[in-house]
């Protein structure tokens, strides 16, 4: 019961950013749980830990499936749990390395479970396209080490915490195991100290690393529409809805305004059946000379041919020119993996298997600024973002993702999704403007800081100033050249660390 709290306790901090501390204790108390356990033991351990954590991190995947997607409520509850329990399996896997390579000195044995616990999440981020919701880097962004995240990003970041807390619990764990213990366990208390110190003391002392420069400014627009989900596809709602987006757009006072995802929530042919006109006018609107440029959230394609969650940019130098279409879809909501089509089957996901875009597209040029787009959790993958920064002349000086997260209600989705997008800026130094549907729709500057936002669950146009950014981080330079494999290397050279014991018997 304790391991599963301490996991559960750990998802508070990407909810609450000023709770960063508690995954810090967490982890240190797993790292104590699996010291002196068998491997089998702490496989155990390390799955309780992260099914909590995993569970209580994204309990909220019950409202899209149930209330939204119409699965009935056990059998959404269940598939919940074992998608936490699936995705926990790497962290046993780690847990229990951890525990059959067991040294006896704390330093050596922190590593290794720092390592461990890197190579768990990369993998929970990459295998089966992927799901590094919750991350534990996420929990830093309001954190000392998150002065590091544009050289190590949220991976390097998360590893960092691991190892001190492993620190930490290992530490504990000597000092109660010896009645005399030795210098070992104080030396691996200051280091874990100085993990958090030395970058809260840079960022005091110096501030933030600063790896860009100002570039050109807007004036942006950001729309939010907040049509509840069960609303959005329905055809006494649609008119309305269409009316209002136009509106918006239309009207607003900007440079660039932005609509949230699929806020035009219909196919060309059916857009072009219910309003006439509607594209048409749209884009006479844009084309004037010296006129705003817009980025509007739509499906393109059809039924029979195919169609993609898709961004149109609108302006008078690209016309109607510019598309983007989303890469990373989300598995079973956005297509359905190989043998999955009976549990989509049995719920109502209206488009719910879109074609996969090109996995390094271009910008959209607006007076002088590059904005880069991005579809609802595309942003969890910095790595993949870091592709378009591997031509410093071309690389975006704005990101925009325009996200809907009404499929999960008013629920911790709303601030997780916006602190993932708070991490990226830091990663990137780019600010990144949020149009959704529902929340949290937010300026972001390069340093991570909310600057201008709007209430979740209101009707509204954000109205603000983004000042773009020239440059790039290391993390941008080292992500966008080679990916995660550094990292991944990173952590094969920390599990590969001799296991040199101290003395005979080590828990197995």
């Amino acid at each position: 019961m304790g391991l599963a709290a301490a996991g559960a306790l750990q998802s508070l901090a990407c909810v609450h950013t000023a709770a960063w501390p508690l995954p810090l204790a967490a982890i240190a108390l797993l790292a104590f749980a699996v010291q002196r356990a068998t491997p089998g033991q702490a496989a155990l351990r390390g799955w309780v830990f992260g099914t909590a954590w995993l569970g209580a991190s994204t309990w909220w995947l019950f409202i899209s499936m149930h209330r939204y997607g119409g699965l009935p409520a056990p059998l959404a509850a269940a598939a919940v749990a074992l998608l936490a329990g699936a995705l926990s399996l790497y962290l046993a896997a780690a847990m229990a390395w951890v525990a059959r390579q067991r040294s006896g000195r704390p330093v050596a044995d922190a590593t290794r479970f720092a390592a461990a616990w890197l190579a768990a999440e990369l993998a929970r981020g990459v295998i089966f396209t992927g799901f590094p919701w919750a991350a534990s880097g996420y929990g830093q962004v309001d954190g000392p080490l998150a002065v590091l995240a544009p050289f190590i990003g949220v991976y390097g970041i998360g590893a960092l915490l691991a190892w001190a807390g492993a620190l930490l619990g290992g530490s504990a764990e000597a000092a109660l195991a010896s009645p005399r213990p030795t210098g070992a366990p104080r030396t691996a208390v200051v280091l874990a100290l100085a993990v958090l110190a030395l970058p809260a003391g840079w960022g005091i002392a110096v501030g933030p690393p600063q790896f860009t420069r100002a570039g050109a400014a807007l004036q942006v627009a950001l729309l939010q529409t907040n049509i509840a989900q069960d609303e959005k596809f329905a055809a006494e709602r649609m008119p309305a809805t269409l009316a209002w987006v136009a509106q918006a757009l239309t009207q607003a006072r900007a440079d660039l305004v932005v609509t949230p995802e699929t806020a035009v929530p219909l196919l060309p042919d059916q857009l072009q059946d219910l309003a006439p006109g509607y594209w048409a006018a749209l884009q006479r609107h844009f084309a004037q000379p010296g006129g705003p440029a817009a980025l509007v959230g739509v499906p393109l394609g059809d039924y029979e041919n195919g169609y993609t969650n898709s961004v149109v940019g609108l302006s008078a130098a690209a016309g109607a020119g510019y598309r983007y279409d989303k890469t990373h879809l989300v598995p079973f909501g956005e297509f359905i993996p190989t043998g999955f089509r009976w549990f989509t089957e049995l719920m109502h996901i209206p488009l719910g298997d879109f074609n996969r875009g090109p996995l390094n597209p271009p910008s959209f040029a607006v007076k002088g600024a590059r904005v880069a787009p991005n579809i609802c959790y595309e942003d969890l993958f910095g790595e993949e973002l870091a592709r378009r920064f591997a031509d410093p002349a071309t690389a975006p000086t704005v990101l925009a993702n325009v996200s809907n997260i009404g499929w999960f209600g008013d629920t911790i989705a709303i601030p997780q999704h916006l602190g993932i997008s708070r991490l990226r800026s830091l990663e990137l130094q780019r600010p990144m403007l949020r149009a959704t549907n529902t929340g949290a729709t937010a300026v972001i500057d390069h340093r991570g800081v909310v600057t201008a936002a709007l209430a979740p669950f209101t009707v509204g146009v954000l109205q603000a100033t983004v000042q773009g950014r020239e440059g790039l981080t290391p993390f941008a330079r080292w992500a966008a050249a080679f990916g995660l494999w550094p990292l991944w290397t990173l952590a094969a050279l920390g599990l590969a660390w001799p296991a040199r014991r101290l003395g005979a018997g080590a828990g197995r």
